[in-house]
């Protein structure tokens, strides 16, 4: 399975704790993509996303977190055995990331 390294995010508000990551990509390799689109290739074993820590280089790499059925799924990183917010750390996806998929 192909693996991508995810660098940016959008989100329609970056300080709302409250709305979710609407695009992960790439700044570097300028792609971004759907949360929907990335759920339905990490659901399908199509693809896998991950960040890389700047300290270690560790991967977390990005899963689908699905509630009590009253939410939406959403994207989130799993490393070391737990649910961490790495992506809420990344840059914003600028102008040059081209929508995919």
């Amino acid at each position: 399975m192909p693996e991508f390294q995810v660098t940016c995010i959008n989100k329609p508000n970056r300080s709302s704790a409250h709305e979710h990551i609407t695009h992960i990509g790439n700044i570097s390799s300028g792609w971004r993509i759907t949360r929907e689109e990335a759920i339905r290739r990490i659901d399908s074993k199509e693809a896998a996303f991950y960040t890389k820590s700047n300290g270690t280089g560790q991967k977390a790499y990005v899963g689908v977190v699905r509630g009590d059925g009253t939410k939406a799924p959403y994207l989130r990183t799993h490393a070391d055995g737990k649910w961490n917010n790495n992506l809420l750390s990344l840059d914003e996806c600028d102008g040059s990331c081209k929508l995919i998929g």
